[in-house]
């Protein structure tokens, strides 16, 4: 009876338990995509460890649209600051990268591998490791490229795809650095699962570049298919005949789909247009795409005659896709962000303001995402993170006295 008690016991600490808990990772990384990496695995429970330069993530500083960076990315990790260049500096970060499960970085091609951080000198003092590189394209002619979300969305044909002809326009968020990011976790999970039958780590990569063409496959697949290039999102002809934005009465804008035979039928009953319904040139999807020119004249004029909040109501009642056109920073205030959970506090470290950001889209086991660890001021847990690698505290005060490690007086 005891060793059933027991058992359930340990069931119910495992059930409360991050999936990533007990795994070790050290960050060597900047901007977007490598912090998103860390991130991710930092909110599923691991210990990350963020190596910084003495003066911090160049993110810190960041202003206008990238002021938001540093904050959104690097919740939920420990930072301790070292001078690379310094022989205690690089000893230090050498002695935590050995010491970890994972090494993430985004650094420029072939950074570490100089300092004896890579993943060749690394994996041979640990077999064990697995070593994410997060960088702007895979093995290739462009590898040694320098890139940017923005450069990829351009020479990867999304930002021709979100733009008008002739005005290729980038995603309006870093969305191609985050999906990089998100790849290379997929790649450290995958990488952790083979350890566990393997006993042996491997190397990681995640490339913004090849990121960038599987958002576009579709429409790859789409020439393949029919033969025909695909034009710009904002001129192409839609696969649907009603999927646009709508002005209402009081001059606001909404968001409509009728996506399905059976959403064009409680459309057509609610607004009461059974001729629509009966009429059978319209009956599939197919024909009223090609109709289109036809039925949005009538729906404009429909939903034009409606107030904003009565046509939300409608469609909310008779279940149509429908979306109102959002800015983000009036997110904070939508009900079902603030009821759901998805929105953290967070401390920002310079200023103390307290805010909030959005957590990971998951649930597991019923949880959202905590804040174990808020946002780290630079270098704040340099001194715990040492003593934990074995470290003397004579030895972390002569490298805080030489200068390899960033000294903190409020810890």
């Amino acid at each position: 009876m005891r060793n059933s008690q027991d058992q359930e016991s340990r069931n119910l600490d495992t059930k409360n338990e991050w999936p990533l808990k007990g795994i070790r990772v050290v960050e060597f990384c900047h901007m977007v995509m490598g912090p998103t990496c860390g991130m991710i695995l930092g909110d599923l429970g691991a210990d990350v460890i963020k190596v910084e330069p003495l003066h911090g993530d160049t993110t810190r500083r960041l202003v206008n649209q990238g002021a938001g960076f540093f904050a959104s990315y690097n919740r939920n990790k420990r930072s301790i600051a070292l001078d690379l260049k310094s022989s205690e500096g690089l000893n230090a970060a050498k002695r935590l990268a050995l010491g970890a499960d994972v090494v993430i970085e985004n650094l420029r091609p072939g950074a570490l591998n100089t300092l004896g951080l890579g993943y060749e000198d690394l994996s041979a003092a640990n077999p064990r490791l697995i070593y994410c590189a997060l960088k702007g394209f895979l093995e290739g002619p462009y590898a040694n490229r320098k890139a940017l979300d923005e450069v990829v969305q351009m020479m990867g044909g999304l930002a021709y795809m979100t733009g008008p002809e002739g005005r290729p326009l980038r995603a309006g968020a870093s969305v191609i650095d985050i999906m990089g990011g998100m790849f290379g976790v997929i790649g450290i999970q995958a990488a952790l699962a083979s350890r566990e039958r393997t006993g042996l780590g491997q190397e990681v990569k995640s490339a913004l570049y090849e990121t960038t063409v599987h958002t576009v496959a579709q429409h790859m697949l789409q020439f393949a298919i029919t033969g025909e290039p695909t034009g710009p999102m904002p001129d192409r002809p839609r696969a649907w005949a009603v999927y646009d934005t709508f002005q209402t009465k009081d001059a606001q804008s909404l968001f409509v789909g009728i996506v399905s035979d059976t959403q064009w039928k409680l459309f057509c009953q609610a607004f009461g247009r059974e001729d629509l319904l009966t009429d059978p040139s319209l009956t599939t999807n197919n024909q009223r795409s090609e109709a289109r020119d036809r039925i949005m004249p009538i729906i404009k004029k429909l939903f034009g005659k409606m107030t904003y909040e009565a046509l939300m109501d409608t469609c909310e009642r008779i279940g149509l896709p429908y979306a109102p056109i959002t800015k983000p920073h009036e997110l904070y205030d939508d009900p079902h962000l603030n009821q759901s959970g998805n929105l953290l506090d967070i401390t920002l470290p310079d200023s103390k303001v307290k805010t909030r950001v959005p957590g990971l889209p998951l649930e597991l086991g019923g949880r959202r995402i905590e804040i174990r660890h808020d946002l780290p001021e630079i270098g704040e847990h340099g001194r715990e993170i040492l003593i934990e690698a074995g470290f003397s505290n004579i030895d972390i005060n002569n490298m805080e006295i030489s200068g390899a490690l960033l000294k903190k007086l409020h810890k």
